[in-house]
C-alpha cells in the first residue's frame, strides 16, 4: 500500500507536465551548454557551476555536492517540502486537478504495468505477422522502408481476421476488459463477444520515451476508409501527451533539431534516409503538451507538414503554438502535392537538408502564407496583404528588423515604404500605437501627432542602481511567496517608481493574493517592452541564501526609498526656486515657501538617518 494521497498514475501525470527546465528555471539562472544546462548550485555554496540539468532524461544532479533527483525532488529540497507538498504545487502550477483517495495504489500500478505488457505482446504478435506475409512487407519494401527499419520501429501487420489477435491473446491468458480498454478489441453490437480493432493493416506501435507500448497506428493496404486508425485513449495512452517517434528521435536528437511532421510513415521514410531526429502527432491536432515534449530534447524545430493547404494550415497552427512556448521554429515547404515521404524518396538526403537550409522562420512563412491568400497583382489584393503584415509587424521589438520588412514588402507590393510606417504605426482607429517600439515616434517623426511629447508629463532619469534594486527586489517577490507576505504591507505595488516595474508588480501581488501561482499564466498578462522587461528581472543574478535573502530584501527597500527622497527632494527645490523668483518683490515670505522649506528639511534628516 502506498503511502501518499495521491495515485501514482497522478503522481506520473504531474511529473511529465512539469518539464524540469522550465521549473528550476523559475528558482535558479539556467545557462544552457550543449544538450544540457549549468548553473550555480542552490544547495550549496560555489563558485564555478556544478550544478546540471537534463531536458532529455528529466533529472537535475549537482557534481560538487551529490544531489541529484527529478523535478519533485528539487521541488523538495529548494522550497523544503515534503513530497506531498511538492506534487500539490506542480500539480497547481500545471493545472492539474488531483483526486484524493485512499484506494489501493499497488493495485493500479500493477493494472497499469498489465497493460505495457499486453501491448507489447499485441506489438510482438504484429511484428510476426509481418514477417511472415510478403504481401504486407513487400508493401513497406516498395516504399524504399528497409529491413533495419522495420525492424528498429517495430512494425507489423494486423491479420486480415476478425478475431486473429484476440484469439492469440486470449490465449496468453489476458483478460478481455484489458483488450477492450486498451482498444485492441471492440465489443459486437450484440453484446455477445468481440472482434479484432485493426485488420488488413500495416501496424505502428506507438512507443513512448519510457520504452514503453502505450497503443498502435494502423495503416490500410489499399484504398479503403479510414486510411488509418488508431488506438483510443486509455490508462496508459494519450494522443495529446505523446508523440510518434519520439522515442528514437531523442537518442539523435542532443543539441541537434527535430522535424515534426504530420504522419507515421513520415517518421519512417525520413528516419531510413537518414533524417533521424523526427516526430508525429498521432491523429490529432498538435497540443502545447506535445510541445513541451519536444522542448525537452532539442533547442531548435522544423515543421515540415503536406504542401496542400490543409497542410500549410495545420503548420501554421503549430507554429502559433511553438512561439507561445518560446520555441523557435522553421517551416519547410515542400513542393506541391508532396509530402515528407514522397519528397525524401524522390530528392534523397541532400535535397532534404537543401529544404531545411531554406525554411521560413516565423514572420516569413506567415508573409509566405498571405502570398497565397492574396492576389499581389490587383491593387485591392496588395493592399490587404500590406495591411496583414503591417499587422504582424506591430509586434515585433527590433527596429532593424521591422525596417527589412517594410523594405521587402514594398518591393513586391510597390506600396511605398513611408505608407507602410505609417499603416504599422497607427492602429485601426487611426491613432498612434503606443505599443509600437518606443523609438519609433522620433524614427518616423512626421506620422505621430504633434503634442504628443506635450502630453507625457516629464520625469525623473531613475539610476542604474535604483533600477537594479527594484528589479532584484521584484525576482525575489516573484520567486519565493514567503518574500511577498514579508514586504507586502509595507512596501506595495505603487511604492516602485519604475512605471512598468509598478504594472508588474500590481499584477503579481494580486495574484498571490487571489491564491493563485505566479507562474506563466501570470506573466502572459504582459506584453511588448514589459515582457522585456519581465525577462530582464528573472535574468538579474541573485546568489543568496535563506538569511541573505531578508537582509537583501531590506536592502533593496532602503536603496528604493533614498531614491524616492531624493526626488522628492529635488521637486520641492524646483518648487522653493519657482516661488522665490515670483516672490523678488514681496519682503515676507509666504506660508506655502515656509512650508516647503520646512519639508526640505524633514528629507535631508531622513536621509541622513540611512547613512
Amino acid at each position: 500500500m502506498s503511502q501518499y494521497i495521491y495515485s501514482e498514475e497522478d503522481v506520473q501525470k504531474v511529473r511529465e507536465a512539469s518539464d524540469i527546465v522550465d521549473v528550476i528555471s523559475e528558482y535558479i539562472n539556467l545557462k544552457r551548454t550543449g544538450a544540457n544546462y549549468k548553473a550555480l548550485c542552490p544547495f550549496h555554496n560555489e563558485k564555478t557551476p556544478s550544478f546540471i540539468v537534463s531536458p532529455s532524461k528529466q533529472i537535475f544532479n549537482c557534481f560538487g555536492c551529490g544531489e541529484g533527483g527529478d523535478v519533485i525532488g528539487f521541488v523538495m529540497k529548494h522550497l523544503n517540502l515534503n513530497f506531498i507538498e511538492a506534487v500539490e504545487l506542480l500539480s497547481e502550477r500545471a493545472g492539474i486537478y488531483l483526486e484524493k483517495n485512499t484506494g489501493d495504489y499497488e493495485k493500479t500500478r500493477n493494472k497499469r504495468s498489465k497493460l505495457y505488457e499486453l501491448n507489447k505482446d499485441a506489438a510482438k504478435y504484429f511484428y510476426s505477422n509481418l514477417m511472415q506475409n510478403k504481401l504486407a512487407l513487400k508493401y513497406l519494401l516498395n516504399r524504399g522502408i528497409d529491413i533495419n527499419t522495420v525492424r528498429g520501429f517495430g512494425l507489423g501487420y494486423s491479420k486480415n481476421e476478425w478475431q486473429s489477435l484476440f484469439n492469440y491473446l486470449n490465449n496468453k491468458g489476458y483478460k478481455e476488459s484489458d483488450m477492450e480498454e486498451v482498444g485492441l478489441i471492440i465489443k459486437k453490437k450484440s453484446g455477445n463477444g468481440y472482434y479484432d480493432r485493426f485488420r488488413n493493416r500495416i501496424m505502428y506501435p506507438i512507443i513512448d520515451v519510457k520504452g514503453k507500448v502505450i497503443g498502435f497506428g494502423g495503416r490500410v493496404l489499399d484504398d479503403s476508409q479510414p486510411k488509418y486508425l488508431n488506438s483510443p485513449d486509455s490508462a496508459v495512452f494519450s494522443k495529446g501527451n505523446n508523440l510518434y517517434g519520439l522515442n528514437k528521435a531523442k537518442q539523435y536528437t542532443r543539441a541537434n533539431s527535430i522535424v515534426l511532421v504530420e504522419g507515421y510513415m513520415d517518421v519512417i521514410s525520413l528516419f531510413n534516409h537518414g533524417v533521424k531526429g523526427c516526430a508525429a502527432s498521432l491523429g490529432t491536432s498538435f497540443t502545447p503538451e506535445q510541445a513541451k515534449l519536444l522542448k525537452r530534447y532539442s533547442n531548435e524545430y522544423y515543421i515540415c507538414y503536406d504542401s496542400d493547404s490543409a497542410g500549410l494550415k495545420a503548420a501554421d497552427k503549430v507554429l502559433d503554438i511553438l512561439k507561445k512556448m518560446s520555441m523557435k521554429a522553421k517551416v519547410i515547404v515542400l513542393p506541391e502535392d508532396k509530402d515528407p515521404d514522397d519528397f525524401i524518396r524522390e530528392n534523397g538526403l541532400e535535397g532534404f537538408h537543401s529544404k531545411m537550409n531554406t525554411g521560413l522562420d516565423y514572420m516569413d512563412f506567415k508573409i509566405y502564407l498571405y502570398k497565397q491568400k492574396y492576389n499581389l497583382s490587383s491593387t485591392e489584393g496588395s493592399i490587404n496583404f500590406t495591411k496583414e503584415v503591417s499587422n504582424l509587424l506591430k509586434g515585433i521589438k527590433s527596429s532593424i528588423e521591422v525596417d527589412a520588412y517594410i523594405k521587402k514588402i514594398s518591393q513586391e507590393t510597390n506600396i511605398s515604404e513611408a505608407a507602410i510606417k505609417q499603416e504599422i504605426l497607427f492602429n485601426d482607429s487611426g491613432k498612434f500605437n503606443h505599443k509600437t517600439n518606443s523609438k519609433d515616434k522620433y524614427i518616423y517623426g512626421k506620422y505621430r501627432h504633434n503634442n504628443i511629447d506635450r502630453i507625457i508629463p516629464v520625469k525623473h532619469n531613475l539610476q542604474s542602481g535604483h533600477l537594479k534594486a527594484e528589479k532584484s527586489l521584484l525576482k525575489l517577490i516573484i520567486l519565493n511567496k514567503d518574500i511577498y507576505i514579508l514586504v507586502k504591507d509595507r512596501f506595495k505595488a505603487v511604492n516602485f517608481l519604475d512605471e512598468s516595474h509598478k504594472r508588474i508588480a500590481s499584477v503579481v501581488y494580486q495574484a498571490y493574493e487571489e491564491g493563485k501561482m505566479v507562474n506563466d499564466d501570470i506573466l502572459n498578462h504582459f506584453e511588448g517592452k514589459e515582457l522585456e522587461i519581465i525577462n530582464s528581472i528573472l535574468s538579474v543574478d541573485i546568489p543568496l541564501e535563506g538569511q541573505e535573502k531578508i537582509k537583501a530584501v531590506e536592502d533593496y527597500i532602503k536603496k528604493i526609498e533614498i531614491h524616492k527622497l531624493k526626488i522628492k527632494k529635488s521637486n520641492i527645490k524646483n518648487k522653493i526656486r519657482l516661488l522665490e523668483e515670483n516672490n523678488q518683490n514681496n519682503k515676507e515670505e509666504n506660508s506655502e515657501l515656509r512650508n516647503l522649506r520646512l519639508e526640505l528639511s524633514s528629507i535631508d534628516r531622513q536621509l541622513k538617518s540611512h547613512h
